[in-house]
């Protein structure tokens, strides 16, 4: 995960030196894009501490290395889960929320409800049916 961290690592000051140079451009008249721009650079640098500590933990990886062969990268990625409905049912009850923004009180009620099922769904996917543990 080297190029991966230093690709977001990288982009912190960039993102500060931009965001900086804005303001000066707009005579710091328009706070929420040169806020905006110093939180992409909070956030890049939020993933590229993270990339870094997983890469410290995991250890150098096939594509890392410069004599990785392809093969070394064979085998178990991770724990995926199978097929699942309940991603679909949380994602349609964020939007409805988002709608109820915009439309009217009642569909962002309608569109929580809908999103708590979601989420309790999801959570508890593994405790019955086909894929109990």
């Amino acid at each position: 995960m080297r190029v991966e961290t230093k690709l977001f690592l990288f982009m912190v000051p960039f993102f500060l030196v931009v965001g900086t140079v804005y303001g000066f451009m707009v005579r710091w008249a328009e706070p929420v894009g040169i806020i905006g721009v110093w939180l992409v650079a909070g956030l890049s640098g939020m993933v590229g501490l993270y990339l870094w500590y997983t890469g410290r933990r995991v250890g150098f990886r096939p594509e890392d290395r410069t004599d990785g062969e392809i093969h070394e990268g064979a085998g178990e990625q991770g724990f995926f889960s199978p097929w699942s409905w309940w991603p679909l049912t949380l994602a349609l009850g964020a939007a409805a929320v988002m709608l109820g923004l915009a439309v009217g009180w009642w569909v962002l009620y309608i569109g929580t409800f809908l999103g708590v099922i979601g989420l309790i769904g999801w959570v508890f996917e593994y405790s019955r049916g086909d894929h109990a543990h």
